[in-house]
């Protein structure tokens, strides 16, 4: 096997075992907006990818192609009708980048903060530990950081706590993120 064999080799199983961990990440979500949803504090949802699928494969599997624009990851609100939408994004690495987010989910996260609901970015390093990063320190990552990228020790003011069994709690303390929001709007 070449090096140029063994590489792209490396590649694909990096890359597989970054999805199965971000895939792992949005279960954990999942499990927390269960969680919320029981104790009726939000009702918050997956936003499905738009996509048409253009090869059927049997099996319950396709093969499609995206139809429409991204938008943000989970969409929702809490009780009292507040609107909520935010971004997850892991690495397994030690770094996030602020282009992580696209300009379409970007739209639609800065149109989420500007008609009042709240908007952030929840972010997983390595499984390990998470944090919800404010949508106006998010967008503004060059002026808060000097740098557009995050790491663990940057945001840890926003570190979310972990519930038993493993749920990330993201949605505690939010009360003090409005009123970060509005100084910073």
């Amino acid at each position: 096997m070449t090096n140029r064999e063994q590489e792209a080799l490396r590649r694909s199983y990096r890359g597989k075992v970054s999805r199965c961990q971000g895939a792992f990440f949005e279960q954990m979500i999942s499990a927390a907006c269960n969680l919320y949803r029981e104790r009726q504090i939000a009702d918050i949802e997956k936003t499905p990818e738009p996509m048409q699928p253009t090869k059927d494969l049997g099996g319950g599997k396709f093969i499609a192609h995206y139809t429409g624009k991204g938008q943000a990851d989970y969409k929702g609100f809490l009780w009292g009708g507040r609107a909520v939408n935010f971004e997850a994004k892991y690495t397994d690495s030690g770094k996030m980048m602020q282009d992580r987010v696209t300009k379409d989910q970007t739209e639609r996260l800065e149109r989420a903060q500007q008609y009042g609901g709240v908007a952030f970015v929840l972010c997983s390093f390595g499984s390990v530990a998470f944090y919800r990063i404010p949508w106006v320190v998010w967008r503004d990552m060059k002026g808060n950081f000097g740098r557009k990228y995050i790491m663990p020790a940057d945001v840890e003011q926003y570190r979310v706590k972990i519930g038993a069994p493993g749920v990330p709690l993201f949605l505690e303390g939010l009360e003090a993120q409005s009123i970060e929001r509005e100084e910073h709007s």
